[in-house]
């Protein structure tokens, strides 16, 4: 018999109640019990209370409020602007700050955080010592927080909001259904979760809609409630985390070497190879600082890889500060391709193209991606739009034609291509047999093609190529075309030389 194991998900959610407030007060603006501070939204053409700070709630000025109404309350009240697109910012600089704790971090908007803990709590001591010290390090930053753990993410964040941890406590309010369903439940008798979850939900539905009975299977686990990440997994994610902050730049480079070949033989084993490699230097005063290097090819040996963050370091305008020291370090591989084992020459000479490879990605972390410009492969049939000049490293791979092979297109083009005279062909949308290039005629003697392109339509209307790989009397090949069908395009077609070949 074979057993399987999963592995329990854990959720830990973290409610930021005074989350406007507290913005506001990180940029000098801030209320008192004497003047609280309110933060109003038009709603329906009616200024309403969006947030408050904590001396607002306190007198009874909670979110939803018609200001007019808080204002006659309580005097004196300073009242700010609602600026919804700011607090989200400010929640996603808060789930960055998370992302030391677990990787799988998302945004539950307006104000709280879903962090899926499974597999990550026992590096802090379980989960008491995890949220002792995501609450410590938020409190430094001056943000109040209330957490709760469950496992849903649902149940996680509305014991969070409401303060409690069992379902027979916790009010439908927290299903999120709308006013008018949660008023209809509490006229039915259904105050709590729990009142719900201990009745059959084929009932509810058909009472109360399909929603309340998929919130109540959500809540309770019965149904699935993933959540969407703000950083996408990587494939391959070692780190390294420290009992106390490092101050040694050189000491935390030594520990990116060890993740470096940690994360190799995971490659190795996976039958894969990196194209981009990430490291995150999280210094202890919550600041994070990330380097990246790419590569041309699969890589999966640390020691190219080491020199390519060398040099990349080095070109940082502001150097790898540690700050107070760094508590961990985090290498993340998020592009990986197949990568087969190779077997080396027997004079143990590089292969041509590897070398060139790594040449180009030293280049590259040496002098920046940008600044570096390279042919990328387009998705077109016309010659000249096949390939563009772009800065960094090509994300595509460029055909290779079977070994032994002629070329099918010259390496070069000319720009624009030069005009054919006084062509003269066996037929006239035949290859021709003689032409005039310059001062000079040129006799053909072996003509292949044609190679027949028809113009992009979806750009703009055009006419038909009709290429020829040509050979003249003197071995010279060239590659020509004909600019429009005979008769059918163009009446009298004109002839231009596109490149030639090595």
């Amino acid at each position: 018999m074979t057993h399987v194991s999963f592995v329990k998900r854990r959720y830990l959610a973290l409610w930021f109640p005074w989350l406007p407030a507290e913005r506001l007060a990180r940029a000098g603006r801030t209320g008192s019990p004497e003047r609280p501070l309110v933060i109003a939204e038009p709603v329906k053409g009616a200024l309403r209370l969006a947030a408050a700070d904590r001396h607002a709630e306190a007198l009874g000025l909670l979110p939803g409020l018609p200001l007019a109404n808080a204002r006659a309350r309580v005097a004196g009240l300073v009242v700010e602007e609602h600026d919804a697109p700011a607090d989200r910012r400010l929640l996603e600089r808060l789930a960055d700050l998370c992302i030391r704790y677990t990787p799988m971090v998302a945004l539950d908007l307006p104000d709280t955080l879903i962090l899926d803990i499974a597999g990550a709590a026992h590096l802090f001591g379980g989960e008491d010592g995890l949220v002792s010290a995501a609450r410590a390090r938020l409190r430094r930053h001056g943000f109040s927080v209330c957490t709760a753990f469950a496992d849903t993410p649902d149940a996680a964040r509305a014991f969070a909001h409401f303060g409690t941890d069992t379902f027979d406590a916790l009010p439908v309010a927290a299903l999120r259904l709308g006013e008018e369903r949660e008023t209809a439940l509490r006229r039915a008798g259904l105050y709590t979760v729990g009142d719900l979850a201990c009745r059959p939900l084929s009932g509810l539905a058909a009472r109360f809609g399909a929603e309340a009975a998929t919130a109540v299977r959500r809540m309770t686990g019965e149904a699935e409630s993933p959540i969407a990440p703000r950083r996408v997994l990587p494939p391959v994610e070692v780190e390294r985390r420290f009992p106390e902050p490092v101050a040694r730049t050189d000491y935390v480079l030594g520990v990116l070497a060890d993740l470096l070949a940690e994360a190799c033989r995971i490659l190795e084993a996976r039958g894969e190879g990196g194209r981009r490699f990430e490291a995150v230097f999280f210094r202890s005063d919550g600041k994070e600082q990330e380097v990246f290097v790419q590569t041309g090819t699969p890589v999966r040996h640390a020691a190219p890889v080491v020199t390519l963050f060398a040099h990349s370091l080095a070109r940082l305008e502001d150097p790898l500060d540690p700050g107070f020291g760094f508590d961990a370090v985090r290498l993340a591989v998020p592009v990986t391709e197949p990568l087969a084992p190779g077997q080396p020459d027997l004079d143990r000479a590089p292969p041509p193209g590897p070398a060139l490879d790594a040449l180009v990605d030293r280049l590259a972390a040496r002098l920046g991606p940008e600044r570096l410009l390279r042919f990328h492969p387009c998705n077109s049939h016309v010659p000249e739009r096949a390939a563009r000049l772009r800065p960094g490293i090509p994300s595509g791979d460029w055909p290779v034609p079977p070994p032994d092979d002629p070329p099918l297109r010259p390496l070069a083009l000319l720009r624009p291509p030069r005009l054919l005279s006084n062509v003269v062909a066996d037929v006239p949308d035949g290859p021709p047999r003689r032409f005039r290039l310059g001062l000079h005629f040129v006799h053909i003697v072996r003509a292949e093609g044609p190679e027949r392109i028809a113009a992009e339509w979806w750009r703009r209307p055009g006419l038909t190529r009709d290429y020829y790989r040509v050979e003249d009397e003197t071995g010279r090949r060239l590659w020509i075309f004909r600019h429009g069908l005979y008769d059918r395009e163009e009446t009298n077609p004109r002839w231009y030389l596109h490149g030639l070949f090595a």
